[in-house]
């Protein structure tokens, strides 16, 4: 090992391999599985925030309404409470994505993101969930001159289409005088449209908001089979069955209840480090004192952040995609993903040498190959689906709640018109050619980063496919 590598290595030695947030001391009990058969008018099966939010906003409609929510392990356990923290209005996975594929229904798709967004924050208000919630918005920095380009083609696109309020171009001076990195060549901040939270805080907060309105939860409860039951649904678990007039499912990256989908969602394992609290000092030397997110703009892109209590949480980059797609707890540790990651975190940031990491951890993510959710109904309309997510569910599962809910309901609604919504992306091609084809074009990704940006062949037809690879 080389000495720079040691130097790096060491700074891991006191590492924890287990979630930051996680390990919070405000983590809930477990509740009691399901042990007997029940009747209910919904059923949500998923205790993250896509069956959260679905629960709760279900009680919020109508609250007469009869809700179960199972959930296999413990809420928030998964995705939920592993993430970076970033809750982001956007629905389309970056404005980019959205404009290349929906431009006719951006406008909507924007403002219904904006207002997705305000009525998360009012709800952290009205429940009274302490997850440190700040309206901080997020800064993408180029680290080359060619990421610098693209983020200057961005506002314009983002400013012909009249979506670019709330936007700022930064040139080097001014974002290194918001976070001081020798790295950062500009950046585009978006002021208004990110939020910084704790997700298991949220997480568990929206736990305690359903039990509060009446929804009955049951975890280490996993469901192990659905199927229609006359006028009804039916789902096995290990203990009992429920027995539902209809079902919302928010297993995201598990393995769908529902067979034909599982081709169009492959899991990605992504990971993180966490520091100890920065000193006085060592927050002096980078500033950050308006506490924005921050992601870089390569196609293997780092995502960083400051906690409440000063620590920077440092993950992505590397995307590790499992032959044969599946999810497995032997991936949640990838040691040279975490020496890879130290490595490049004192690049960033220099300044913070000798700065020790505290947590490491990973976890998969849902991805489909238009990088944003889909929905639909199964069992003759009784079951609704949204999953696809691709790392930016922290906000859009809440959005993904209410079009379940609008889809059970049959009704015609804003959400539901959407090309978005009403439209689904290519499914990944069976083993091994989809190992193969990710392969490629991880590889072709990482070439482009290191030409200017220049994409090969593969990917040019990628993009007019519409097909990609992220996280």
């Amino acid at each position: 090992m080389a000495p720079a590598a040691m130097t790096f290595a060491s700074s891991l030695s006191d590492a924890q391999p287990v979630a930051f947030w996680l390990e919070d001391p405000g983590k809930p009990a477990a509740l009691p599985a399901l042990t007997r058969d029940e009747r209910t008018d919904l059923l949500v099966i998923g205790g993250g925030y896509s069956g959260l939010w679905t629960a709760l906003i279900a009680k919020e409609r109508d609250p007469g309404r009869d809700v179960v929510l199972v959930e296999g392990r413990e809420v928030g356990w998964a995705a939920s409470g592993r993430n970076g923290g970033f809750c982001a209005a956007s629905l389309t996975h970056g404005l980019g994505n959205g404009l290349a594929r929906w431009p006719g229904d951006m406008a909507r798709l924007e403002d219904m993101g904006a207002r997705n967004l305000d009525a998360i924050e009012q709800s952290v208000a009205t429940y009274g969930i302490d997850c440190e919630f700040e309206r901080t918005g997020e800064i993408d920095v180029a680290t080359e001159p060619h990421q610098l380009e693209e983020l200057h083609e961005l506002y314009e696109e983002a400013d012909s289409a009249g979506l670019a309020g709330g936007m700022e171009l930064l040139d080097r001076d001014a974002v290194r005088a918001e976070v001081d990195s020798p790295t950062f060549l500009g950046g585009l901040w978006d002021r208004t449209g990110v939020a910084m939270l704790h997700p298991a805080k949220l997480a568990w907060g929206l736990k305690q908001a359903c039990l509060d309105r009446g929804v009955r939860i049951y975890e280490n409860t996993r469901a192990l089979q659905l199927s229609s039951s006359g006028a009804e649904v039916a789902v096995r678990t290990p203990y009992g069955r429920v027995f539902a007039r209809q079902a919302a499912l928010g297993t995201n990256v598990f393995p769908s209840l529902v067979k034909r989908l599982r081709p169009y969602v492959v899991p990605v394992y992504d990971y993180a480090l966490m520091t100890e609290p920065l000193s006085a000092a060592q927050l002096d030397a980078v500033g950050w004192k308006r506490r924005q997110g921050l992601g870089d703009s390569a196609n293997q892109f780092h995502y960083f952040r400051i906690t409440a209590d000063h620590r920077i949480l440092w993950g992505g980059y590397d995307a590790i995609y499992p032959f044969g797609g599946r999810v497995s707890a032997d991936r949640d540790h990838r040691p040279e993903t975490y020496l890879k990651l130290a490595g490049q975190f004192f690049t960033c940031f220099p300044q913070l040498e000798g700065l020790r990491f505290t947590h490491a951890w990973g976890g998969a993510i849902d991805t489909c190959s238009r990088f944003s959710a889909f929905f639909g109904t199964t069992h003759g309309g009784k079951v609704a689906y949204a999953t696809g997510y691709t790392g930016l569910g922290v906000g859009a599962t809440r959005f993904g709640a209410d079009v379940m809910l609008d889809l059970l309901a049959g009704e015609r609604t804003e959400r539901t018109e959407l090309e978005m919504v009403r439209s689904k992306p290519m499914p990944f091609p069976p083993e091994p050619v989809a190992w193969a084809g990710i392969g490629i074009t991880k590889w072709s990704l990482a070439r482009a980063d290191e030409r200017g940006g220049k994409r090969n062949l593969w990917l040019r037809t990628m993009d007019r496919l519409g097909l990609g690879f992220d996280s």
